[in-house]
């Protein structure tokens, strides 16, 4: 066990935790080359193959981070493999060794993905054979992205804390990309296929932060929160004047 690591990730989902009021635990993704010592491997039963081929552990990799709100694991690209989608924006396989995956041409077919040849998505620029899932407060490793489930206020307050967060659309898993290989924290609104998948409520969405500046992002994000707090008390204190007002 690395000490310093689990000190610093405990610091950090407390501070965080306080600012934005969560409601879930931060999640801490790695992508290893090794498999960490003393984490259990994710061993829920493979699923039977589809019609195409595609397998996996859990029907998306999103599924995961579900998951890892309650304990820590690691997995293996075949566990992922499921979703093409996500195995493709993890760099567990290139875009030509999906295209023709039952679940790639049904979202092309029904205009989701449009045309592939012109599909740019963020991904992880090289193979992994490992990666690391649990509460960023159980990690005793260096994470690459910290995953935050947020809700609209709470997104509110990121935003003020990070003028530049990149807030992108679908699919949602390439936001880990983005916080891994861009180094940005990111905002995805959420793709139907997690949605569904990992049941998302309509009043969420997920957060990325790169771990390398994490620090330095909740520092910001308490500044943030207290900067909307003493706004709070003063709309609410301008407000009373209207009390008896019927409207």
């Amino acid at each position: 066990m690395n000490q310093h690591y689990l000190d610093k990730n405990v610091a950090l989902t407390k501070e965080i935790t306080r600012a934005l009021k969560l409601d879930h635990e931060p999640i801490a993704i790695a992508f290893l080359d090794e498999a960490p010592r003393g984490i259990t491997h994710f061993d829920a039963p493979m699923s039977e193959p589809a019609r195409d081929g595609r397998r996996g552990r859990v029907p998306a990799g999103c599924v995961l981070w579900k998951l890892a709100e309650e304990r820590s694991f690691y997995t293996v690209p075949e566990d992922h493999g499921n979703c093409s989608i996500g195995s493709v924006t993890h760099g567990f396989k290139k875009l030509q060794e999906v295209e023709s995956n039952e679940d790639i041409r049904e979202l092309c077919e029904c205009g989701w993905l449009g045309e592939l040849g012109e599909l740019d998505l963020p991904v992880i620029s090289r193979h992994y054979d490992f990666v690391y899932y649990g509460p960023l407060s159980q990690t005793h490793l260096q994470p690459d992205v910290v995953l935050l489930r947020i809700n609209a206020k709470q997104m509110m307050v990121i935003h003020d804390a990070i003028p530049d967060l990149i807030i992108e659309g679908k699919p949602q898993c390439h936001i880990v990309p983005v916080a891994k290989e861009m180094r940005r924290p990111a905002v995805s609104l959420g793709c139907m296929l997690s949605r569904v998948r990992t049941g998302l409520p309509s009043s969420e969405v997920m957060c990325a932060m790169p771990y390398t500046v994490m620090s330095e992002l909740v520092a910001s994000i308490v500044k943030a929160s207290e900067i909307e707090s003493r706004v709070a008390r003063y709309a609410a204190s301008d407000s009373s004047r209207f009390e008896t007002f019927t409207y």
